[in-house]
């Protein structure tokens, strides 16, 4: 397919309430909906939604929500139209803080892209692969808070949804043929449900990896000032990191300060925390871990895998990535190696075991694995399970 440029070939600038009042009543009625957002994150707690593209059969528009409140778009989040994203995580996020609610309905286009044998794309390389479009570059890390944006920022912002409308059309007929359309709504409905935002504080430790390594009240500590900082950090809105590093966070556990000269001396704990409030608030975190009694999930004991069944694991990777590359769907999405071993661990809620992996994956593990089914090489270099036919091959 021949590689093109196109630039965006028309698109509107929505900063006043009449304007963004005309958009929504366009987008009513609209089977689907192009949506992708602009949004900073690394100085604050919560991202700050700088602007919002939207692109529907005959029209585009740039919705400043520094000059506009958009929550009046949850109507249309909110309605029968098809919300099409790319890569959505993080913009549902946005948009729920945004408007108070996300789409009803999402199809993710990068999540549908993994089922037809293209891995998990950028938006980029994805107009370029389906629809031979080159997008222009230069103004990903642009500081989209800033104002005004100038054309070149809104031509770059615009080109990331007027193309996303045709890209989905393409994408469903390429999944209805391979009958795998119902495979990707329900992938994206477990995207659209997940929870997101909100982080609660007392599991706020779990994100420090160092913390995994102490036990008893060093650990009791770190999860009592990662809770703290979690809190601050939201009242704040301010990165966690710039309230209180991680090493800081694990040398007051290691540590146990109870006075603030003794806070001084913890690494990683700058002349800012040993006064005032600040300095109060963190030995209290202190002590209330070290009060702190003990609970099941602090030290979470993982449910180990039979040894009998660890050879298993990478025996059935391979063949899951073998099975991947002959249905040209993205192995993540197929089965992880953690899927895999939840599934032999009989975890409750594994996801091999329910909708269509567990036809195409977990109902052939399981048979492997009771001996009903056996792996062999094709001698093409492939894996194939087969019935396994309980003859020794000395008896050939």
């Amino acid at each position: 397919m021949a590689r093109v440029d196109r630039s965006v070939s028309g698109h509107r600038l929505v900063d006043t309430a009449p304007a963004l009042a005309a958009v929504i009543d366009a987008l009513r009625g609209e089977a689907a909906y192009a949506l992708d957002t602009e949004f900073h994150r690394e100085r604050t707690y919560f991202p700050k939604l700088a602007l919002v593209q939207v692109a529907w059969s005959d029209g585009l528009a740039l919705i400043d929500p520094l000059a506009v409140d958009i929550a009046p778009l949850a109507e249309i989040l909110d309605g029968d139209g098809m919300a099409v994203l790319h890569a959505s995580d993080q913009d549902l996020e946005v948009l729920e803080l945004a408007c108070g609610t996300g789409p009803a309905h999402l199809f993710d286009t990068q999540v549908a892209a993994g089922f037809v044998g293209m891995s998990t794309p950028s938006l980029a390389a994805l107009y370029e692969r389906v629809l031979g479009i080159r997008l222009a570059k230069g103004h990903r890390l642009t500081d989209w808070l800033a104002r005004p944006l100038d054309e070149n920022q809104l031509t770059y912002a615009a080109g990331d949804v007027e193309y996303l409308l045709e890209v989905h059309q393409k994408l469903v007929a390429d999944l209805e043929a391979r009958g795998r359309l119902q495979w990707v709504l329900d992938e994206c409905e477990v995207v659209r449900l997940r929870e997101r935002g909100g982080r609660d504080p007392e599991q706020a430790w779990r994100r420090v990896k160092e913390i995994r390594q102490l036990h008893g009240t060093a650990r009791r500590v770190a999860q009592s000032v990662a809770a703290w900082r979690e809190r601050r950090a939201a009242e704040t809105d301010q990165p966690v990191r710039h309230v209180l590093s991680d090493l800081a966070i694990v040398g007051i556990a290691q540590r146990h300060p109870a006075t603030p000269e003794q806070l001084k001396g913890v690494r990683g704990v700058d002349d800012r925390f040993l006064r005032g409030p600040q300095s109060a608030a963190i030995l209290a975190a202190v002590a209330a871990g070290m009060d702190r009694t003990p609970q099941p999930s602090d030290e979470p004991e993982p449910r180990e895998l039979d040894r009998d069944l660890r050879p298993a694991v990478a025996l059935v990777s391979a063949w899951v990535s073998q099975l991947a590359r002959n249905l040209e769907i993205d192995t993540g999405l197929l089965a992880t190696r953690s899927d895999i071993e939840a599934l032999l661990r009989h975890d409750e809620g594994a996801r091999l075991t329910r909708g269509w992996r567990a036809e195409l994956v977990g109902e052939p593990i399981r048979r492997l694995v009771q001996g009903e089914a056996a792996l062999a090489f094709t001698g093409g270099g492939e894996l194939a399970l087969e019935a396994r036919s309980h003859r020794p091959l000395d008896e050939e």
